[in-house]
């Protein structure tokens, strides 16, 4: 082989090398971006921080940590926010914020004093954010309400006529929860809070349902058979079955992004919580995430924003 020839040659494998290295980065770079699937609130010595994991526990990136205690925090439809409660005075007010997924633009959006605004859920558009708001009103007897707002904190509203909590949108019209008065039981209802249907009706409190990805079933806690835990029924409340049978409460029920899991908290020997997730069927129980709780799966993520997250605070 001559020089000209051998130089030819060399550079076209130099080139393919080369490619071969960045596209592989680019995979390696994807892979990452798309495993992040759950955002929980974790425990870490005595404040609550929101993290993004992927499902199997490996990769966890620290979002926020605002207030001594954040949690249930919820991402938005178009990837770009976390919707999350905080508090202040003392764990006496709860306030919702909003951060942008790189931990940057912090919004606190409710401030209303010696009330407990919580749960925020989005609406399918991403224009409203409901959520739940409880205190004790003059006479001292403890009121649930649902409310909403915009996402900007503006236009902050009651839904007349729904007393209740643990919130979120079956569309952009009606809204799946939890009646507030005991025993607890799950409905639907028009946004406007009209057209109320009772899915559960029994003697035992049945609480915070989650529609699954495919508006078919819905996945919820009951402490029907004397310990709360995790059950499943179908959007119209037939075919309810129990899925988890622990000695300890089970909480923060909420489906994979693809439908076929269920993640959950359950208490622990410490006084905290552990995330476990369970096939939709109640097979192949499993532990995911330690001192974690108030977990959501994440549909999407702005691959721009979740970068920025990443070399700002390298996964651990």
């Amino acid at each position: 082989m001559n020089s000209r020839l051998l130089k030819l040659s060399l550079a076209s494998t130099i080139a393919v090398v080369a490619g071969t290295q960045i596209l592989g980065c680019h995979a390696t770079q994807s892979d990452e971006h798309a495993s992040y699937k759950l955002i929980y609130s974790s425990l870490e010595s005595t404040k609550r921080s929101i993290y993004l994991s992927d499902e199997h526990g490996v990769r966890r990136l620290k979002v926020i940590d605002a207030t001594d205690s954040d949690g249930y925090p919820a991402v938005s439809p178009d990837g770009k926010l976390v919707a999350f409660y905080g508090k202040y005075d003392k764990f006496k007010t709860w306030s919702i914020h909003s951060v942008a997924i790189d931990g940057s633009n912090l919004k606190r959006l409710t401030h209303t004093k010696n009330k407990w605004d919580s749960a925020p859920a989005w609406s399918l558009d991403g224009r409203t954010i409901l959520f739940t708001r409880e205190y004790k009103n003059p006479n001292g007897k403890w009121q649930s309400q649902i409310w909403l707002m915009n996402t900007d904190g503006s236009e902050q509203r009651k839904i007349s006529g729904l007393q209740g909590g643990g919130a979120s949108f079956i569309d952009n019209d009606r809204v799946l929860f939890h009646s507030h008065t005991s025993p607890s039981q799950i409905s639907i209802a028009n946004v406007d809070g009209s057209n109320m249907v009772k899915l559960t009706n029994d003697a035992t409190d049945n609480r915070a349902p989650r529609l699954s990805p495919d508006g078919n079933h819905i996945v919820y806690l009951s402490n029907r058979d004397g310990n709360q835990e995790v059950y499943t029924m179908d959007i119209n409340g037939k075919n309810q079955k129990r899925l988890t049978f622990n000695q300890v409460e089970d909480w923060d029920a909420t489906w994979s992004a693809d439908g076929n899991q269920i993640f959950f908290a359950s208490e622990n020997s410490q006084g905290s919580f552990d995330i476990y997730k369970v096939k939709r069927d109640g097979s192949s129980l499993q532990k995911v995430l330690n001192r974690g709780s108030q977990v959501a799966a994440v549909k999407t993520l702005n691959a721009a924003a979740l970068q920025k997250l990443i070399q700002s605070n390298p996964p651990n």
